[in-house]
């Protein structure tokens, strides 16, 4: 039997591994019988010497087995959707209930926010007694009753991948492309879907800031993908400014709600739909993508979303007065979520039209004081965030408020000035605002 430094001696030499030598090594990473330091020099010569397709395939295979993998009733419609992370990114929180709402089952397995991106995990724990730990079988009751659930990563469910993912923060490897497609794939994998669709984002707030690398991320994971059984999709979407207005963990709730009451901003809306209809057309509930997206309108549209957002919250936890209250037409929101203690508007310094908003630097004021983590396990204040009262392309004059701050610890003058200097206003030179979605990657 080949030796695991013979492994790690193999791929850093650029050779190929084989299928069963993958297995050997998930497998030794899975049961423990191998040393942290042989499994960060395994990611590094991986980091360094890439993967092909079938060795990305077969560590992807193997990272979903190496726990339970679920399994659903044949005649149920299994879909999710994975975010590559930004800013303002609350899209799950509408689409998971629009897909249910259209008869699809959502096991939704999400994650916590890491340095300046949100996490959908954390967003829904603003929610007082929203529960993110349910068992399989919980899973299975959620969705047979609700249809959708959005939960964290049991102790079950691909543990290979999270003695990976610690290490590959530990190891500076997390930019793998292998290890990125192995990661979200496996995970998706062990859910047994019918379909995914993959939401890879590009620009200045982005893992990547172009367009090319994203859209070679997004091709190693629809062919992963496609690969495992799961017909999957991408979209290649912009991540310069923020989705919708808000940023912060309970803001972004509010922002969803009131989405789900046909109240939300435009653009989230727009991405809620294009993602929703390419999974509908690729379960084929939808007889192409624009009966899809008309579809995921129409649950909005009728309320039928939001009740099944609202029998969500009351099925992982959620007080049944509290979930009523939060759907409710007219709600005063803080109420239930606390709120910080200063809220502080921001105004514009020169008239004109808004032509660009840095969602980045935004991210990262809010980051500092206290929306996000550093580090795993770190505390966050989910009152933290903000609100943006213009939207791009809108004519504003000197004087006029444009973000609202929601914070607790005073920020510095120069967290004020970074933020002030992230918004561009010019003349009146025509703005054309384009879609968040640049591209779709389809199975063929």
């Amino acid at each position: 039997m080949t030796s695991i430094p013979d492994l790690i001696r193999k791929k850093r030499d650029g050779e190929e591994l084989s299928n069963e030598e993958i297995k050997t090594f998930i497998q030794a990473v899975s049961t423990k019988n191998i040393q942290g330091c042989q499994t960060g020099a395994m990611l590094m010569a991986i980091w360094q010497k890439g993967m092909v397709d079938s060795e990305i395939q077969s560590l992807t295979k193997e990272m979903m087995l190496s726990g339970e993998v679920m399994s659903w009733p044949e005649d149920w419609i299994v879909v999710d959707k994975h975010s590559t992370g930004g800013v303002g990114d609350k899209v799950s929180l509408v689409l998971a209930p629009a897909l249910a709402a259209c008869g699809c089952k959502v096991p939704m397995i999400s994650g916590r926010g890491l340095a300046h991106t949100g996490g959908t995990l954390d967003k829904l724990e603003s929610i007082p007694g929203y529960s993110i730990q349910q068992s399989a079988q919980q899973v299975r009751d959620i969705l047979s009753t609700v249809g959708c659930c959005i939960i964290g990563q049991t102790e079950t469910l691909v543990p290979a991948d999270r003695v990976l993912y610690a290490l590959r923060d530990a190891t500076s490897t997390v930019d793998s492309l292998p290890l990125i497609a192995g990661s979200i794939i496996s995970k998706k994998g062990a859910e047994s879907l019918s379909a995914l669709v993959l939401d890879v984002k590009f620009g200045r707030a982005a893992l990547y800031k172009d367009i090319d690398s994203a859209r070679e991320l997004a091709q190693k994971l629809v062919t992963t993908g496609n690969a495992l059984g799961i017909r999957t999709a991408a979209a290649l979407t912009t991540m310069d400014a923020t989705i919708g207005r808000c940023v912060g963990n309970s803001v972004e709730v509010i922002e969803s709600l009131e989405t789900l009451k046909g109240r939300g901003p435009e653009d989230l809306l727009q991405l809620v739909k294009r993602l929703g209809g390419v999974l509908l057309k690729m379960t084929q509930v939808a007889t192409d993508q624009s009966d899809g997206e008309r579809r995921i309108l129409e649950a909005v549209a009728n309320g039928t979303a939001l009740t099944k957002f609202q029998q969500m919250m009351e099925a992982q936890g959620v007080a049944t007065k509290t979930a009523q209250l939060l759907c409710s037409a007219n709600t005063n929101y803080y109420n239930i979520f606390r709120k910080a203690r200063h809220q502080q508007e921001l105004t514009t310094t020169e008239s004109g039209i808004v032509v660009d908003f840095d969602g980045m630097v935004l991210a990262e004021v809010l980051h500092r004081l206290g929306a996000g983590r550093s580090r795993a396990g770190q505390a966050i204040n989910h009152s933290v965030g903000a609100e943006l009262l213009v939207s791009l392309g809108q004519e504003v004059t000197r004087g006029a408020p444009w973000l609202r701050l929601h914070y607790d610890e005073d920020p510095t003058p120069d967290q004020i000035n970074r933020l002030q200097n992230a918004l561009t206003v010019v003349g009146s030179q025509g703005f054309q605002q384009e879609s968040l979605v640049k591209e779709l990657l389809l199975p063929k």
